[in-house]
């Protein structure tokens, strides 16, 4: 019998109206899912580690541009691209994180980078590039970066000096992963081109552990998508894995009441995938979509509505 593994990975959480959705676009979606999922799976069924699987996953979905991540990045205020990610280790606590990165093909490698080959856990800007160069980044013109759709997102966002959250249908353009290998190590990967016509270098919860991206064996790893704001100040992901250590909530129990009921009171949007220390997945969102998938060792799916 192969061992039991758990991989979940998102592509955003939002108001995604179905009638703005063409069959077409649909399916693009559904199969750029489809591809990080197999990327992902593909690590786990052979025995490799959740990190990696992670890792994989959310690599898979920063080069599509489909997706507010990588390739797909939003455009900030300067009309330029900021991004960032993190990744986390279930097994032992370590993370590491970049933000406010332009040029860098991959940024949730470079948060791999900075959790193993260095001290520290997050970095940004300049020298977060000039670390991620120094260990072999990719780096990448800004007309690798550029997409028309989202060019035009940018100029709708400029002249009325908004700041949107990816979509014009406000879609939280976040991607990520979560795993649970057959060792029954988790790990959490998070990657964002952050909001349309950011300023001031504008940070959301997707960097910063705790808030949108957290992993533990003894819990849960979590990855969220949402209006970063309040995801920051009710610091999600970290709650989740507190609610199941300190009060015994089981990971929907726990999920369900930071979504649903913590979050809403807030006003917050968004969702989150889950996998806790026993393989379960949960997938809670409390807006009108989130591009999702899941597999394990007998089944997966994706799925962008309820």
């Amino acid at each position: 019998m192969s061992q039991q593994f758990s991989l979940a990975i998102h592509g955003g959480a939002g108001t995604i109206t179905r009638n703005l959705l063409t069959p077409a676009k649909e399916a693009a979606y559904l199969s750029g899912l489809s591809h990080a999922i197999s990327a992902g799976k593909s690590i786990l069924s052979a025995g490799g580690s959740a990190l990696d699987a992670v890792e994989t996953a959310v690599i898979a979905l920063e080069n599509n541009p489909l997706f507010n991540a990588g390739k797909g990045a939003v455009f900030n205020h300067q009309g330029g691209h900021e991004m960032d990610a993190s990744i986390m280790d279930g097994s032992n606590l370590m993370a590491g994180a970049v933000t406010c990165v332009q040029s860098l093909k991959n940024p949730v490698q470079a948060a791999r980078w900075v959790m193993e080959r260095s001290e520290h856990v997050l970095l940004s800007g300049a020298g977060a590039e000039k670390f991620a160069m120094e260990h072999g980044a990719v780096a990448e013109s800004n007309d690798y970066f550029y997409d028309q759709f989202r060019f035009e997102q940018w100029q709708e966002a400029v002249a009325s000096n908004s700041i949107q959250l990816d979509h014009s249908e406000k879609k939280f353009g976040t991607v990520g992963a979560v795993a649970m290998d057959s060792a029954g190590n988790l790990a959490a990967a998070t990657s964002t081109g952050g909001m349309t016509n950011k300023k001031w270098g504008r940070i959301g919860d997707t960097p910063v552990i705790g808030s949108g991206t957290y992993a533990n064996n003894h819990t849960c790893a979590i990855s969220c998508t949402g209006h970063g704001e309040f995801f920051l100040r009710a610091v999600v992901a970290y709650d989740i894995s507190c609610l199941m250590e300190y009060k015994g909530l089981t990971l929907k129990q726990a999920c369900d009441l930071v979504v649903m009921e913590k979050l809403v009171k807030m006003g917050g949007e968004g969702g989150l995938i889950a996998v806790d220390h026993q393989g379960h997945i949960e997938l809670p969102f409390n807006s009108e979509g989130m591009y999702r998938g899941w597999a394990n060792n007998s089944n997966e799916e994706v799925l962008i509505y309820k």
